[in-house]
């Protein structure tokens, strides 16, 4: 038997054995136009998940991997979402964020994790009975690859920085995923990419899904989070959609930027990073707070020639408003400044890089000059129910935060807040981050430099995102394979 018949008997196998496995543990493969609009799941899911929780570990949980969750009924509903009210801003244009911790993981990465695990697993290229699914992260998204494989009975691996909140491994031991812990914090994606390399080597059991260059994760939100975005904005009213603003970590959730242009040519897309690591701002490096955004590369995923703007945030403001947002003492400095109280206690739906993306979107509006009929739309990726040990920390070091210093906070951070940091990018500036890539992924992680110049032709990104519609048919088939569609 030739190599290749060799391989395509492999990936037979592997099909069938997934879909057996499927079939046993009833598990129903939710398609990407499904987890769009939740409304097209299946009703026998539907009845199913009405008596399963948000977190469970159950294979109907798949089907909620959307921003559509009604968390009072157990359904679906509305895109949910959060606008933050000018009281807080200080810029009359309307900021709104897609809310995250609405996910089962509490986070929206398990959407990302999704976009990489379904295609290779109904067609073959993983096998959940023989093979553990790796899922290299700087936090959210090994989390998220976790809960995927535990809704499959499939093992994982998940691999981040030790410096990462307590209560992510927390939550990784308890779904009982082998946890591998690696030097340094957010900024330490290098080391992440060693241990995936050693495990490479070493483990020949382990696949890896790297959501820095697994086209997947990109593809989900193009065609879920950008859609989320249209939605909510069409809610709130406003007449234009004037920029979208995310912070890069592995690059994914920017492509909902990508979908967002075609809808409106005009908005502007713009990337964020701390200022204490500015990568694509600077080719700077450094260590930083921000939980969850991985850098000193630039993601093989991100469509650099389609990002407008970069923004650069303090990781000490981050720090700073999560104690505003969250302690006694700072919601009584904003109802002091007349901030509605249903306004105040929403703020705890933003994590540290949420509020990272919150003051970008401030300084981006600041920045152009926007106006009360326009929007800026950005995403709450997790809450602060993640966090929790980081304000005892804080609090341990710094004392208890007052009243005082939480009007000082919302005056000079928020209300504040400058067009430093802010740098809108011509052409030939996108072009000198795109090649940035190549001392990681061509000089590291063994792509070619012609791949490399494949993702500068905007048509290589309106092809993969077009890969949906194939995963989709590809997934009904399984499904249809298992018995249970």
């Amino acid at each position: 038997m030739t190599p290749v018949r060799e391989q395509k008997a492999r990936t037979s196998e592997a099909r069938e054995r997934a879909v057996e496995l499927c079939r046993k543990k009833r598990v129903l493969i939710p398609t990407f136009a499904q987890l769009r609009d939740p409304s097209k799941a299946p009703e026998t899911v539907k009845a199913r998940l009405k008596k399963v929780e948000l977190s469970a570990i159950d294979p109907a949980n798949l089907f909620r991997i959307t921003w559509h969750n009604d968390v009072e009924t157990g359904l679906f509903g509305p895109v949910n979402f959060f606008e933050v009210p000018s009281a807080i801003t200080g810029v009359p244009a309307r900021i709104f964020g897609l809310v995250g911790s609405r996910f089962p993981t509490g986070a929206h990465k398990v959407g990302a994790a999704f976009g990489c695990l379904a295609p290779r697993l109904v067609s073959g290229g993983f096998d959940p009975t023989r093979q553990k699914a790796v899922w290299p992260s700087t936090g959210n998204y090994c989390r998220g690859g976790a809960f995927d494989s535990a809704l499959l009975g499939c093992a994982s691996v998940a691999i981040l920085p030790e410096g990462m909140s307590r209560e992510r491994f927390e939550w990784l031991r308890r779904v009982g995923s082998e946890v591998i812990a690696t030097p340094g914090t957010e900024s330490n994606v290098k080391e992440i990419y060693d241990k995936c390399a050693e495990i490479r080597r070493t483990r020949p059991d382990c696949v890896i899904f790297n959501q820095f260059a697994e086209f997947g994760n990109s593809a989900w939100h193009y065609h879920c989070t950008g859609p989320a975005v249209e939605e909510a904005f069409g809610a709130l009213g406003a007449r234009r959609l004037a920029g979208f603003v995310s912070a890069t970590g592995s690059a994914g959730t920017i492509a909902a930027g990508d979908y967002l242009r075609t809808r409106f040519p005009d908005v502007r897309v713009a990337a964020v990073e701390p200022v204490e690591c500015p990568t694509l701002y600077a080719n700077g490096f450094g260590e930083h707070r921000i939980e969850g955004i991985g850098d000193k590369h630039v993601p093989w995923v991100h469509n650099v020639r389609n990002t407008d703007a970069l923004v650069a945030i303090r990781d000490e403001d981050c720090m700073r408003l999560l104690r505003l947002f969250n302690e006694p003492a700072g919601h009584k400095a904003l109802h002091a400044e007349g901030v509605p109280g249903a306004a105040i206690g929403s703020l705890s739906l933003l994590g540290i890089s949420g509020i990272c993306n919150l003051l970008a979107s401030i300084k981006l509006a600041k920045h152009y000059g926007l106006g009360p009929e326009d929007a800026v739309a950005t995403v709450f990726t997790d809450s602060v129910e993640l966090y929790r040990s980081r304000l005892a920390e804080t609090t341990a070091a710094r004392g208890k935060y007052g009243a005082e210093q939480g009007g000082r906070d919302l005056e000079r951070l928020l209300w504040g807040a400058g067009t430093d940091w802010v740098k809108e990018l011509r052409l030939e500036d996108r072009l000198a981050i795109h090649n940035l890539k190549y001392f990681t992924w061509v000089e590291q992680q063994g792509k070619s430099s012609d791949e490399l110049r494949r993702l500068w032709d905007p048509a290589f990104w309106t092809e993969t995102f077009a890969q949906a519609s194939a995963w989709d048919r590809q997934i009904a088939e399984f499904n249809r394979d298992t018995g249970l569609s």
